[in-house]
């Protein structure tokens, strides 16, 4: 049974940063696309930003371009989500997904499994 696990999240200040791990138990982790979207109260959840299982392909929203960086790491079946310059509206639940298809996307329905999410708080 395929689990994906994030850890990190926390309360943090404007202009902090925090590191997000999610840890896959996939067998096969090297040949799945991986992606963090986060969903703020009473909000659509959004892509954030995605890695492809080349490591050739990343995407990022617009609103955390130049912040926040993707990275896997096949060895340790684990992609990471790097956030600097933390903003108040980058509060929300962060989750971790994964999709066997080539490529990044970042439509929802792309992605086969996700893990329970990790809050991160951002107080201005």
């Amino acid at each position: 049974q395929v689990q994906l696990v994030e850890s990190g999240g926390g309360l943090v200040q404007a202009g902090g940063s925090l590191r997000l791990s999610c840890a896959a138990s996939i067998r096969t982790f090297s040949t799945y696309a991986m992606a963090w979207f986060r969903q703020a109260p009473g909000k659509e959840r959004e892509i954030v930003a995605a890695i492809s299982r080349g490591l050739i392909n990343t995407y990022y929203a617009a609103s955390v371009k130049d912040r926040f960086t993707i990275s896997r790491d096949n060895a340790k079946n684990t992609v990471y989500l790097q956030m600097n310059s933390l903003k108040p509206d980058d509060t929300a639940v962060y989750y971790c997904a994964a999709g066997s298809f080539y490529g990044t996307s970042g439509r929802k329905d792309s992605y086969d499994y996700w893990g329970q999410g990790t809050q991160v708080t951002v107080s201005s």
